[in-house]
């Protein structure tokens, strides 16, 4: 099984995430920020994988330093669960709707870190998760597991709705990217 575990402790934060790409099992998540708690929940449900997580940070403070934290070490512990990648379908593109919001979704396990992330809000946060936050989650994650993600919310009205695509939507492509198509390296360098 393709699965991984590690921790991380600083002087601003306590995080360990365990993360199993090929068992969808319930998840344990428990950041201390509820909002944020739900969306991982959500990707990992949609992306049919089991995560594990417990945080603690200086939430007196702030949230970043937590929200930045967790997506660190999700993205690194992603990066080990994946392997030497070989067979995986490499790529994931779809279109991930929430009630009026729709969000575009297309990633890259290309182990060149790029995020680009279009979308706007109103809203200063939804239970206790700063929404500029968001960015700096994707862009934490994407820099560790080593993707390309693309992420555009194309249009919606509803905070709550357009970061639940968001989630909903990398977990899916998640999913489809990591699936066992073969038994190379999908890459004519042979190596990702």
């Amino acid at each position: 099984m393709r699965q991984a575990t590690l921790q991380r402790k600083t002087g601003e934060t306590t995080i360990s995430i365990t993360l199993n790409l090929d068992q969808a099992k319930a998840s344990s998540i428990n950041t201390k920020i509820p909002f944020l708690d739900h969306m991982l929940s959500l990707m990992a449900f949609h992306g049919q994988f089991t995560l594990n997580i417990d945080a603690k940070g200086d939430l007196l403070v702030d949230s970043h330093h937590t929200v930045e934290d967790i997506a660190i070490v999700l993205g690194e512990v992603f990066k080990e669960a994946i392997g030497t990648k070989e067979g995986i379908a490499r790529y994931a593109s779809l279109f991930s709707p929430m009630d009026e919001t729709l969000t575009r979704i297309a990633l890259d396990i290309s182990n060149r870190p790029t995020l680009v992330f279009s979308w706007s809000y109103v809203r200063e946060s939804i239970g206790g998760l700063a929404l500029e936050n968001v960015r700096e989650f994707l862009k934490a994650f994407t820099d560790n597991a080593r993707l390309t993600l693309h992420a555009s919310v194309l249009y919606g009205d509803n905070d709550h709705h357009k970061v639940e695509s968001i989630f909903k939507g990398i977990g899916r492509a998640l999913r489809e990217a990591v699936l066992i198509k073969g038994n190379s390296v999908p890459s004519t360098k042979s190596v990702l």
